[in-house]
C-alpha cells in the first residue's frame, strides 16, 4: 500500500469512526470504538521483531495473520509495541492477549502514550501504580479500563513479565473515540490572546473558564482576568506549580495575594487540565484531577471579568515571566475562545507569535528509576580541545553519582556528584583527593538543573544553571583529559575492566540535553543500541513523580521526600503517624480522668483525626463531674460604663477556639452552662410595657440567636431565675432588676440550654438614666460529660450484630474502641468492599488482628498480650493510610506493617459496617464494646442497639477495669457511666484519692477529735460514716502521718482513753522519733525509741506504726523497719480523743508530756490517720459533720507534697480566670460600690493591708464566726458574695485553679 492510499484509508476510518460515535447517545457513553483493528501495518512499530511472520503489523486483538501475533527477537524489559492511531484520540480502555497458539505471553506491561512519538507519559493507576495485569494463556483477552482517558496519538506497551515457560507474544486492542479540539500555540514574550466580553452581556451566576496547556518552562502568567475596580485574577507559573493569585491594581507590579497552589512538575511538555470556576464568595481551582476550594474576599463577591488574558498580557509582565506553550480548547463560560480566534472575533484579539498548531520542540530525557542503572557513552574530544561535557538533570535525592570517568595517563578519577543537594567535583589518585569542588544549593528540589563541566587551557570550570546557580574552579596541576567512556548516573554491575567506580549513591533521577564535547547525544540513538550502552533506563521520558502533590500529609503536616518515598513531619501538628492522621491528644476531659490524670490544663481535640483542630482547655476533676472550661475575654464582674450618645451597651465575648470547636464540644458533652448575672441598681433588665426587653444576649451556633431569657431561666421564657422560682424582690415583675429600685440587687444564674451556648454578645439597654448603674459577668464555658466516651452496647449473643452505612476511609482509615470479654475470640468490626475489606478481630484470647486488603493482597497486623478475656476494658487503636498499617492494644507497643511501594492504595468498601459480628453471622462477639470512633466519628452503639436484638444498650462493671487509679484506700463506686472513687476511708482526697490533705500548724493551734461518749456505746442511732467513729477498744492501732518541722523536742499525735492510758508520737530532744505506749495504769510508759535520727530537719517524713497486741513496728521513710515488743498484751481500753498539735487536757498527761503539749507543735502535718479515722481530712474537710474541735491558727498547705519549695508557707492561690481587655468588653471594676459601712470599713481594710495590726482584728473578728469557718473549705471556692457584692479586678487572666490558703481561729 502507498502512502497516499495509506492516507486515503486513513481518512475514510476516521470519517467511519466519527460517524459511529456521534449516532450514540453521548460521546461519554459510546466511546468504546476499536481503535487498533482498524489500522494498516505501517501504524505499528516495535522494538525488534523474531521474524517477519513475528511482525508488529500482526498483534491485532483475535488475529491469527503471520505468526499469530508479535514476538521482539529477544525476551527482555527493553522491548516495546508502539501504536500510531493517526490522530489524537481518546483512549479509555486496551486489551492484551498472546500470541495464538503459542506459549507467548504477557503477565503483566507498562503503558506509554505520547503526542508526538517522543517524550512519552506513563499512565499510572491512582497516581502510584504503572503496571497493568496481563494474561494467563495465549487466547484469553483481559481487558483494563482506564480509570481517566487518556489522549494521544501514540500508544507504547512495554512488556514487564511474561510466561517463564515461553517468551514476549502480544495482540492487542485499544478502545476510545476521536478527539476533537482547538489549539492555540504561544511563542515570544509578546504572544497572546485577550478576550473583552460584551459590557451588555448578562452577568451569569458563576463564570468558568477552563482549558488545558503544555509547556517546557517552570515560569509564566499564563492567565489574567481583570474586574471592575482594578481587582484581577491571575493563574502563574512557579517552578512548575500553578498559583492563583489576587491583585488588586491596575499595574502587574502590584502587590498580590496567593490563595492557592496547586499541581506540580507541570513543565513536562504534556497536556495539563485547569478548570478556575468563581461562585461569590470562593473560587474552586481544579488542576488535572485535584480541587482546591477558597475563600475570596468580599469585594470579590460581585467580581466580574471585564477582560480574559492568556500568553502575554495586555501590559506584558517580561520576557521570562509571559507563558510560552501551547493551550487547548480555552473556554470561558463554555464560548470557545480559540474558535473565535480563528474566525476573527472582534471580542478576541491575537497578537504576537501566535499559531493555531501546537509546535511542540524535540526533547528527549532519560530516567535512571534504580540502583542498576547507568549510561555509558564514549568520549569524543571537543573540536576546541580541553574537556566539555553538560547536561541537565532533575531528581528529589540528595546525593547521588552523576558522572564519572577514569583519566587519562594518570591512573585518577573524576566523580561527580550530589552531596547534602550541592554539586560536587572530586578527582582522586592513589585515595588522595587532588581536586574538590563545591557549588550550588538545594538541587533536589525537582526542578531542572543544567551542569557544565569545562577544562580549557588548564582551567577546570564546574557551573550549575549557567553560573548562576553557582560555579567553582581549580588549576590542576596535571592533566584532566577522559580516558575513554563516561558514566552518567551509576556503574555497570559487571565491569571486569573496572572502567567505573562508584563510592557514593547511586542517581535517581531524570536527565536531558546531553552534550559530550560539544557534541548532543542522540539518545535514540542510544534506546537502538548504536551508541554506548545502558541498563534499566527509561529513554525518551522522564518518569519523576512529585509524591507530595497533592500532599498525603494531614493536619498541617509538612511533606518531604525522596524518589521512592514521601515523609511527613508531624511536629507541632498535634497529630502523629506516618500521615499525621491521628490526634495525639483525648477528645475529652473525662478521658484524660480515666488515663489517671488530675485537674489541670490539656489540649482537647473533639473529633480526633478529623478536621477540627485540637484546643487547650482547663479541665476541672476536683468534683464528682469532670468539668471542661472554656474562657473568653472577659469574665470579670465588669461595671457598664455607657458611652455618649449611644443608646445600648454591646460586648462581644471572644473565644480562643473557633466556632467549630466550639460547637463540637458542646454536642460531646452530656450538660453544659454558663454564668450570667446582671448587677443592677436602678437599671431595669427585661420586662417593658410593651414587651420587649431592655436587654438580651446573643448565643448559639453561627452567628447567634438572639434571647430575652436570663441566667436559671428556660429558653424563651423572657424571666430570670427569681420569676421560675417565685421569689422575685417584687412579685410583679420576673427579674429582680425590673423592680426599679434604688438598693442593689441581681439577677444571675446558670444558662444550661445547650442549643443557645455558647454567650456570644450582650445588649445592654436600660443604663442611661439618671441614678442608673449596672454591672454585668458572663462566666466560663463550663461543660461536663462524654456522651461519646461511654456509648456501649453489650453482645450477648455469637449471632448479633449491629449494622451502620458503609465505612468510607479510602486513603485514611482510623478505628478506635475499647472492649471487655470472657470469650476467646470473635470479630469486632468488619466491612467489605468487592475485592477490599477492612475487619479487626479478636483471633484468640492473647491476640487481635487487624487485617485489611486495598488490592495488593489481604496484609495483616496483630499485637500480642496477656489474656484479653478478663472481663476489663482494654483499648484498640488501628490505623491504615497510604504508607503503612498500625495496632496498638492498651499500652502496648505499636505493631506496623508497611504498604507495598507503588501498589494500590485506595480502600474501595460498598456493604454495611457490621459490628459485633460479620455478614455471615459467624465468629461473632459476645461482650462489651464502646466508645466506637471511625475517622473521629463515634458510632451511637447505645441508640442502634436498643432496636436490636440480641444487642443490650450501655455496659455496666467499670471498677474491674479503672478500680486501680483509686489510691490510698479510695473505694472504686460504680456509675452508670462510669465509676468514683470514694475516699471516706482514706486520710486523701481527690478525685482518686491522691491528694495529700495537709496543714500548717503554729504553736498554738490544736486539733482535737473526740471519739463516742461512754453512754454511747447503747445507742444506735449513728449515720454518720465510720471514718468517723470506730470502737473504743483496740488490740491494735494503725497509726501513719507524714510531718516536716524544725522543732525539738515535739509532740506530733497523742491518743488517750477514758481509762488513762494514751499512745503518743513525738519527737524527743535529740530529733529521734519517740512512741510512747500506756496501756497499764500501773506501769510507767513505755518508750519506744526509733533508730533513724535527724528528723527536724525541715524535710518530709513519713511514719508508720502497727501494733497488734505486743508487738509494734516503726517505719520511717524508706529505712529499715523497727521492731519492739511491749510488757503486756495491754488493750487500748475507751479511748476517748485524738490531738494534733497542742494538747488542751493536760489531766491524762505526766509532766513531761504536758510540757511538750503545752509547747504545741510548728510544722506540717500530713494525711494523719488513725485506723479508718482521718482527722486532719475531717477537721479541714468535714468541720461539721466531724467531732472536731479547732482552736488557734489552722491553715491548709500544700507542705506535704514532697516537692514543697516552702513547707511552712501557705498554698498559693490558683484560680481559673479569663483574658480581659477586649475591645467593647468593658472594664472589670476597681472599687466595690456597696453603700453601708461595713462594705466601706471592708474597702478601707483592703487598702490599708499593709497595716499588720488592723488585719490581724479584722481577720481574728472574721473567723471567729462559725459560719465564716464554715465558708472557709478547702475546696478553693471563693467566699461567697453578700447582699452587697464586690468586684474582681483581677487582671491575670492565666492562674491556675486551686486552693486557697486558709486560716482558722475558734
Amino acid at each position: 500500500m502507498d502512502l497516499q492510499t495509506e492516507r486515503v484509508f486513513g481518512i475514510t476510518v476516521w470519517v467511519a469512526l466519527l460517524v459511529c460515535t456521534l449516532s450514540g447517545t453521548s460521546a461519554e457513553d459510546s466511546c468504546d470504538s476499536a481503535l487498533v483493528s482498524i489500522l494498516p501495518p505501517p501504524s505499528f512499530r516495535s522494538s525488534s521483531q523474531l521474524s517477519s511472520s513475528h511482525a508488529p503489523g500482526f498483534a491485532k486483538l483475535n488475529r491469527r495473520d503471520g505468526a499469530g501475533g508479535w514476538s521482539p527477537l529477544i525476551s527482555d524489559r527493553y522491548q516495546w509495541l508502539e501504536v500510531d492511531l493517526g490522530e489524537r484520540t481518546k483512549i479509555t480502555a486496551v486489551a492484551t492477549q498472546g500470541r495464538y497458539g503459542s506459549s507467548d505471553w504477557l503477565t503483566s506491561y507498562l503503558l506509554m502514550f505520547s503526542d508526538t512519538g517522543y517524550n512519552w507519559k506513563q499512565y499510572r493507576q491512582e497516581d502510584s501504580i504503572g503496571s497493568f495485569p496481563g494474561n494467563s494463556n495465549a487466547d484469553s483477552v483481559v481487558q483494563y479500563k482506564l480509570q481517566q482517558p487518556a489522549v494521544a496519538r501514540y500508544l507504547r506497551l512495554i512488556p514487564l513479565d511474561w510466561n517463564p515457560s515461553g517468551r514476549i507474544g502480544l495482540r492487542l486492542e485499544t478502545y476510545g473515540c476521536p478527539y476533537t479540539s482547538d489549539v492555540l500555540s504561544f511563542a515570544g514574550s509578546s504572544s497572546g490572546l485577550t478576550y473583552r466580553p460584551s459590557p451588555a452581556a448578562k452577568r451569569t451566576f458563576k463564570e468558568v473558564i477552563s482549558l488545558k496547556f503544555k509547556t517546557l518552562r517552570n515560569s509564566g502568567r499564563l492567565l489574567h482576568a481583570e474586574g471592575p475596580e482594578g481587582l484581577s485574577i491571575s493563574l502563574e507559573l512557579e517552578r512548575g506549580k500553578l498559583l492563583l493569585l489576587l491583585r488588586q491594581g491596575s499595574s502587574s507590579s502590584s502587590e498580590h495575594r496567593r490563595l492557592a497552589s496547586l499541581g506540580s512538575l507541570l513543565d513536562d511538555q504534556h497536556w495539563h487540565y485547569v478548570v478556575l470556576e468563581h461562585r461569590n464568595s470562593h473560587l474552586n481551582l481544579t488542576v488535572d484531577k485535584h480541587t482546591e476550594r477558597v475563600q475570596i474576599p468580599a469585594e470579590f463577591s460581585h467580581w466580574g471579568i471585564k477582560q480574559l488574558s492568556v500568553g502575554g498580557a495586555e501590559k506584558p509582565v517580561g520576557a521570562d515571566k509571559n507563558f510560552n506553550g501551547c493551550l487547548e480548547n480555552f473556554l470561558y463560560n463554555g464560548l470557545n475562545l480559540i474558535e473565535k480566534a480563528k474566525h476573527g472575533d472582534q471580542q478576541v484579539t491575537v497578537k504576537g507569535n501566535v499559531t493555531f498548531s501546537c509546535a511542540e520542540p524535540v526533547s528527549v530525557a532519560v530516567t535512571f528509576p534504580g540502583p542498576q542503572s547507568f549510561l555509558q557513552l564514549p568520549w569524543a574530544p571537543s573540536s576546541s580541545g580541553g574537556l566539555s561535557v553538560g547536561f541537565q538533570f532533575r531528581t528529589w535525592n540528595s546525593a547521588g553519582l552523576l558522572l564519572t570517568f577514569d583519566l587519562l595517563q594518570q591512573g585518577g578519577v573524576a566523580w561527580l556528584y550530589l552531596h547534602e543537594s550541592r554539586l560536587r567535583l572530586q578527582i582522586n589518585k592513589a585515595g588522595k583527593a587532588l581536586v574538590d569542588l563545591h557549588t550550588g544549593s538545594a538541587l533536589n528540589d525537582g526542578q531542572w538543573h543544567s551542569v557544565d563541566l569545562t577544562v580549557r587551557s588548564g582551567r577546570l570550570t564546574v557551573s550549575v544553571d549557567k553560573q548562576e546557580g553557582g560555579v567553582s574552579h581549580a588549576t590542576p596541576s596535571f592533566s584532566v583529559t577522559v580516558s575513554s567512556h563516561l558514566f552518567f548516573g551509576g556503574c555497570p554491575a559487571e565491569d571486569p575492566d573496572q572502567e567505573c567506580r562508584n563510592p557514593f549513591n547511586i542517581f535517581q533521577g531524570c536527565m536531558r540535553l546531553l552534550t559530550v564535547g560539544d557534541q548532543a547525544v542522540d539518545l535514540i540513538r542510544v534506546q537502538e543500541r548504536l551508541l554506548g550502552n545502558y541498563s534499566q533506563l527509561q529513554i525518551d521520558m522522564c518518569g519523576i513523580i512529585d509524591r507530595c502533590s497533592p500532599s498525603y500529609c494531614e493536619h498541617g503536616g509538612r511533606c518531604s521526600q525522596s524518589w521512592t518515598i514521601f515523609h511527613c513531619n508531624c511536629s507541632d501538628s498535634g497529630y502523629s503517624g506516618a500521615t499525621c492522621h491521628s490526634s495525639v491528644y483525648e477528645q475529652s476531659c473525662e478521658a484524660y480522668k480515666h488515663k489517671g490524670n488530675t485537674s489541670g490544663y490539656f489540649h482537647i481535640d473533639v473529633d480526633g483525626s478529623g478536621p477540627i483542630k485540637p484546643q487547650l482547655v482547663y479541665c476541672n476533676m476536683t468534683e464528682e463531674n469532670t468539668w471542661m472550661v472554656i474562657q473568653h475575654n472577659n469574665t470579670e464582674l465588669t461595671r457598664v460604663q455607657p458611652s455618649p450618645g449611644v443608646n445600648q451597651h454591646s460586648v462581644y465575648f471572644d473565644y480562643p477556639c473557633g466556632e467549630e470547636q466550639l460547637l463540637a464540644v458542646i454536642d460531646q458533652s452530656e450538660q453544659c452552662q454558663q454564668e450570667l448575672s446582671y448587677h443592677c441598681r436602678k437599671s431595669r433588665l427585661l420586662n417593658t410595657q410593651e414587651g420587649s426587653p431592655f436587654s438580651w444576649w446573643v448565643g448559639g451556633p453561627g452567628p447567634g440567636r438572639v434571647q430575652t431569657y436570663w441566667g436559671g431561666a428556660h429558653p424563651d421564657s423572657q424571666q430570670c431565675a427569681c420569676g421560675l422560682q417565685g421569689n422575685c424582690v417584687d412579685p410583679n415583675y420576673y427579674c429582680n432588676c425590673d423592680a426599679d429600685r434604688m438598693e442593689w440587687t441581681e439577677d444571675s444564674g446558670p444558662l444550661t440550654h445547650k442549643g443557645s451556648l455558647p454567650v456570644k454578645a450582650l445588649v445592654l439597654g436600660d443604663i442611661h438614666r439618671p441614678g442608673s448603674e449596672a454591672a454585668y459577668r458572663v462566666g466560663s464555658l463550663r461543660c461536663h460529660g462524654d456522651k461519646n466516651f461511654w456509648n456501649a452496647a453489650f453482645f450477648d449473643k455469637e449471632t448479633s450484630y449491629l449494622h451502620f452505612p458503609t465505612f468510607h476511609g479510602e486513603l485514611s482509615a482510623d478505628i478506635s474502641f475499647f472492649f471487655k470479654t470472657t470469650a476467646s475470640s470473635g470479630v469486632f468490626l468488619e466491612n467489605l468492599g468487592i475485592k477490599d475489606f477492612i475487619r479487626i478481630e479478636l483471633s484468640s484470647s492473647s491476640r487481635v488482628v487487624f487485617s485489611f486488603d486495598v488490592g495488593n493482597g489481604p496484609l495483616e497486623v496483630f499485637v500480642e498480650s496477656i489474656p484479653l478475656n478478663d472481663n476489663r476494658w482494654h483499648r484498640v487503636r488501628a490505623e491504615r493510610n497510604v504508607k503503612e498499617a498500625l495496632l496498638q492494644l492498651d499500652e502496648l507497643p505499636v505493631a506496623r506493617q508497611e504498604a507495598p511501594a507503588d501498589g494500590h492504595f485506595h480502600l474501595q468498601l460498598n456493604s454495611q459496617l457490621f459490628i459485633g459480628g460479620t455478614a455471615s453471622r459467624q465468629k461473632g462477639f459476645r461482650g462489651c464494646i464502646r466508645s466506637l470512633q471511625l475517622n473521629g466519628i463515634t458510632l451511637d452503639l447505645e441508640e442502634r442497639a436498643k432496636i436490636t436484638p440480641g444487642v443490650r444498650p450501655g455496659c455496666p462493671g467499670h471498677c474491674g477495669s479503672y478500680g486501680s487509679l483509686c489510691q490510698n484506700q479510695g473505694r472504686c463506686m460504680e456509675k452508670p457511666n462510669g465509676f468514683q472513687c470514694d475516699c471516706s476511708l482514706s486520710a486523701y482526697a481527690g478525685v482518686f484519692c491522691h491528694a495529700e490533705v495537709s496543714a500548717s500548724f503554729k504553736p498554738g493551734t490544736s486539733i482535737s477529735y473526740t471519739f463516742r461518749e461512754p453512754y454511747e456505746l447503747s445507742r444506735n442511732s449513728s449515720a454518720l460514716p465510720s471514718s468517723i467513729y470506730s470502737d473504743m477498744t483496740l488490740r491494735g492501732e494503725n497509726v501513719s502521718l507524714s510531718f516536716r518541722t524544725t522543732q525539738s523536742p515535739a509532740l506530733l499525735l497523742y491518743v488517750n482513753s477514758y481509762s488513762r492510758q494514751f499512745l503518743a508520737l513525738l519527737i524527743n530532744k535529740n530529733d529521734n522519733l519517740e512512741v510512747r505506749y500506756k496501756l497499764d495504769g500501773s506501769r510507767d510508759a513505755e518508750v519506744l525509741r526509733s533508730s533513724v535520727k535527724s528528723l527536724a530537719n525541715g524535710q518530709l517524713h513519713t511514719v508508720s506504726i502497727r501494733r497488734l497486741t505486743d508487738s509494734v513496728s516503726v517505719q520511717i521513710d524508706q529505712n529499715s523497719r523497727d521492731d519492739f515488743n511491749l510488757s503486756s498484751e495491754g488493750e487500748f481500753v475507751g479511748i476517748k480523743s485524738l490531738f494534733l498539735g497542742q494538747v488542751d487536757e493536760p489531766d491524762d498527761l505526766d509532766s513531761d508530756l504536758v510540757r511538750l503539749g503545752s509547747l504545741g507543735f510548728a510544722g506540717c502535718l500530713s494525711v494523719v490517720q488513725f485506723n479508718s479515722i482521718s482527722p486532719l481530712k475531717a477537721a479541714l474537710l468535714h468541720p461539721d459533720t466531724s467531732p472536731v474541735v479547732i482552736s488557734g491558727p489552722f491553715v491548709q498547705s500544700t507542705c506535704g507534697s514532697p516537692a514543697s519549695a516552702n513547707p511552712y508557707a501557705a498554698e498559693n492561690t490558683h484560680h481559673l480566670s479569663d483574658q480581659s481587655g477586649s475591645v467593647g468588653s468593658g472594664q472589670p471594676l476597681v472599687n466595690a460600690m456597696k453603700t453601708d459601712s461595713a462594705l466601706i470599713g471592708g474597702v478601707i481594710a483592703v487598702v490599708i493591708f499593709v497595716v499588720v495590726t488592723i488585719l490581724a482584728i479584722t481577720g481574728r473578728f472574721l473567723y471567729r464566726r462559725k459560719e465564716t469557718y464554715r465558708s472557709q473549705e478547702v475546696k478553693g471556692m471563693k467566699q461567697e458574695e453578700s447582699q452587697d457584692f464586690h468586684y474582681n479586678n483581677q487582671a491575670d487572666s492565666q492562674n491556675v485553679s486551686g486552693e486557697n490558703p486558709k486560716e482558722f481561729f475558734m
